[in-house]
């Protein structure tokens, strides 16, 4: 899939902060004064920081790029996936309990949660919990995190 561009503003100090609300913890990608442009393209739309992708915007809410987790020191809930996972989490693949070894204090249903690999505590994924923290490691079965974006997805590979 390709993304097609179709425009590129610089965001009013009133949007960027309805969209530090949204991203909650992650809002801090947007501090200080950097150079904060919406770049409105096909399927998804990007938050631009300083020409950098940070955030995407997927069925009309925000999530933060992996690019932009690697390169700033955002606090974020994690969700550590064991080493057997990391194949089908690096295609794409939600994100199962029985796959899961650990998550973070207090995820709640509906948080953005950063998938983390086991031995190295590397991103794979952005995703939201579909359960909670607890719930993820005791369950042995179901659907835990609805993976948004991964590594080597378009996203990923997006470069202006």
């Amino acid at each position: 899939m390709t993304i097609k561009v179709k425009k590129r503003n610089f965001l009013k100090k009133k949007k960027i902060k309805e969209i530090k609300t949204e991203l909650g913890e992650y809002g801090d990608l947007l501090q200080g004064k950097k150079k904060v442009e919406i770049l409105e393209a096909e399927p998804n739309s990007f938050i631009l920081v300083d020409g950098e992708p940070y955030i995407i915007i997927i069925d009309g809410k925000a999530f933060p790029t992996l690019k932009a987790i690697l390169n700033t020191d955002v606090e974020s809930k994690t969700v550590t996936v064991d080493m057997g996972a990391i194949r089908f989490v690096s295609n794409g693949a939600d994100i199962m309990s029985p796959g899961i070894v650990d998550a973070s204090e207090g995820v709640e249903v509906g948080d953005i949660v950063l998938i983390i690999d086991e031995t190295h505590g590397k991103p794979l994924a952005i995703g939201v919990s579909l359960i909670s923290g607890e719930e993820m490691v005791e369950n042995d079965s179901g659907k835990a995190v609805e993976t948004k974006h991964y590594v080597g997805d378009e996203i990923w590979n997006f470069e202006l």
